[in-house]
């Protein structure tokens, strides 16, 4: 029994740093192989393919020198990129470090694989701890933390990943046919690896991303939480991280007992299906039921690969060999198809597609692989106690809403101000110019301004692209100001307002793509000031076409805003895409609105680094004073903030 549980905590823990490799090479691509949007989405996306289709040669690897030896090397190979990471400066040591990690990482998969024939449990307790722990850490993985509680923990999980990788007999290690045999007649251990295994191992890949996009994404559980007003909009929620210890609970129950017999065996494709579905309808009222129903779908799909017989069961060495053979192109087609999922679907968002049938499809393959595998007679006993397995990791998951969740609180001050400090800031998904996730960077550079109204744009919440955070919860704590999210190209993508006054009436008004591929829109607010006094905030995002600026979208903010504000006091900011003189900037100043940043032109914002670029704006109503126009240099985003104070009308 030792060996079964060493050999499946083995597992877990390697799917944990694999994860945490994949949560800095995904936004990599972007950040800085990507080059700030000037690499053509396509060469990206080879790029990211390139790597997975390379370790479809590493089955004839473990063929050629054997499993042990391959495994070991790519597990000390995964465990030294993982520490490093945590070092790294960023900038191409980073991506090339987790490129590296990411290969070892797959060829480390196709190593275990070859000796493992029931990987279910160990691959869903990977899936589910990772899960719990993510929502512990508020959606910071510890590979982004410096401190030493992060290097602690970090460095005692790559230790024992590889003291059990180490371990003499790590073959086939969850397998109960193994453990007899160590002492049996029947020979070594080596003679007896089982026929099986192969659908679990299909499928890892595909489960590992549904699970880390809808059914165990801690980012997605709380902005799901905070679509719960049914406005369209989205707030700062109460317990936004509730829902995770269910998803856990219910994936990690339905993958480690035995799934039911005839036509009940449907009911985990059937979920799984229902939530995938859910998922791409792009509606943030449906991300819960999405993330509950894929999370119990997924552990009943996994738990069907987990109960399943392999057409043959002679355990002669040539056929235990070409069975281990079958399991690693299986688990690195598997993969393979990870990767395909996750650039058809995000790819999307640059080249301008529908990606909704991305997590249909890959849900289907899932169920289909599942529901067709033939039921063995006699079920082995698995490595740990399926209740208390599930008891334990779910207590692990109910620490999060206790400890992660914080909920800012904007409250009147005595009387109605005479000013507000309005910043404007597009936060590119919380990641630096070094390709480094900088929360403290971008709540430094804005908190330096001392502001009553932030405007954010690029604002992701849970995208696996980008690690999986949710930018706009950790940025909003720790400005300790409570947010409004408008929704633009999905429910988990677009604008924000963060006040430290209460917020009321939010709108969000979709915006025609007019040939650009990601979604815009425009969010208001009215900030309720005290007395009566009140203030109409718009934040927005124009995503100009190819070749010409963003016009159309302009003029559609502007005349929303008019009407939005009703002769208010009114202000409008955000990444407009659009400089001084353009036409599309006209569209604000021919509505009567001011640039709120005349008095500093010019005043470039983008790149940060060496800005050219007057792209980022604050326009104010004319009843409005705007004063001490800044653009404080950061890195903490490719673009600069712009920050300006606005005195407001003599009651």
């Amino acid at each position: 029994m030792r060996y079964r549980q060493l050999t499946t905590g083995t597992l877990a823990l390697g799917v944990l740093l694999l994860i945490d490799v994949l949560r800095v090479w995904l936004p990599g691509i972007i950040t800085i192989f990507g080059q700030a949007a000037s690499t053509p989405a396509e060469l990206m996306g080879a790029f990211a393919l390139g790597w997975f289709v390379l370790a479809l040669g590493a089955p004839a690897v473990v063929r050629r020198v054997g499993a042990r030896p391959v495994t070991v090397v790519a597990a000390v190979a995964l465990a030294v990129a993982r520490l490093t990471l945590t070092a790294a400066p960023g900038g191409r040591t980073q991506l090339w470090v987790a490129t590296a990690g990411l290969l070892a990482g797959l060829v480390w998969l196709v190593g275990v694989a070859a000796d493992t024939d029931r990987p279910v449990p160990g691959l869903a307790l990977g899936f589910a701890v990772n899960a719990a722990v993510h929502a512990v850490l508020d959606t910071v993985d510890l590979v982004w933390r410096g401190d030493g509680v992060a290097w602690l923990l970090s460095v005692v999980a790559v230790t024992v990943f590889l003291v059990g990788t180490a371990q003499p007999g790590q073959r086939g290690g969850t397998d109960a046919a193994r453990t007899a045999t160590v002492d049996g007649p029947d020979g070594p251990a080596e003679a007896r690896r089982g026929p099986g295994g192969g659908r679990a191992w299909l499928v890892a890949g595909p489960a590992l991303l549904l699970a880390a996009m809808v059914a165990l994404s801690p980012a997605l559980a709380r902005t799901g939480m905070s679509y719960l007003v049914g406005d369209g909009v989205a707030r700062s929620p109460l317990f936004g991280l509730a829902p995770v210890p269910v998803a856990v609970a219910g994936f990690l129950g339905a993958a480690l007992t035995r799934p039911p017999r005839g036509w009940g065996r449907a009911y985990g494709p059937a979920a799984l299906l229902s939530g995938a579905v859910l998922f791409a309808l792009d509606r943030g009222d449906l991300l819960l039921p999405a993330i509950l129903l894929a999370a119990v779908g997924l552990g009943a799909c996994l738990a069907l690969t987990d109960d399943s017989a392999d057409d043959s069961t002679d355990h002669a060495s040539d056929a235990a060999d070409a069975s281990a053979s079958r399991r690693g192109y299986a688990v690195a087609a598997g993969m393979l198809v990870f990767a395909l999922g996750a650039v058809g679907y995000y790819s999307a968002y640059d080249l301008g597609y529908p990606n909704a049938a991305v997590p249909v499809v890959v849900a289907v393959l899932i169920a289909a692989v599942a529901f067709t595998a033939r039921p063995v007679a006699h079920r082995r006993p698995g490595p740990f106690p399926p209740l208390r397995a599930t008891a334990a990791v779910t207590s692990l998951a109910l620490l999060a809403p206790v400890l992660a969740d914080e909920v800012p609180v904007a409250s009147n001050r005595e009387g109605p101000p005479q000013r507000l400090t309005v910043v404007a800031y597009n936060i590119r998904m919380g990641f630096g110019l070094d390709g480094r996730f900088d929360l403290t960077g971008l709540a430094e550079v804005v908190d330096r301004q001392r502001p009553d109204v932030v405007l954010l744009s690029e604002v992701d919440r849970a995208w696996l692209l980008n690690g999986g955070h949710d930018t706009l919860d950790l940025l909003a704590d720790r400005l300790g100001m409570p947010y409004v999210f408008g929704p633009a190209a999905d429910p988990v993508w677009g604008d924000a307002v963060l006040s430290r006054w209460p917020v009321r009436d939010p709108r969000s008004l979709p915006l025609a793509a007019v040939g650009a591929p990601t979604g815009a829109q425009a969010l208001a607010v009215t900030l309720d000031l005290g007395d009566g006094v009140r203030t109409a905030v718009v934040s927005t995002h124009l995503q100009p076409p190819p070749g010409t600026g963003p016009v159309v979208q302009a003029r559609a903010v502007a005349d929303f805003a008019i009407r939005y504000a009703a002769g208010r006091p009114l202000v409008v900011g955000g990444d407009l895409n659009t400089e001084p003189g353009d036409e599309a900037f006209a569209e604000f100043t021919r509505a009567g609105l001011v640039d709120a940043l005349a008095a500093a032109r010019p005043l470039a914002t983008s790149p940060a680094d060496d800005p050219r670029q007057q792209i980022d704006h604050i326009f104010v109503s004319p009843q409005l004073t705007a004063a001490d126009p800044v653009a404080p240099r950061s890195t903490a985003s490719d673009h600069l903030p712009v920050a300006v104070t606005v005195t407001l009308p003599p009651r």
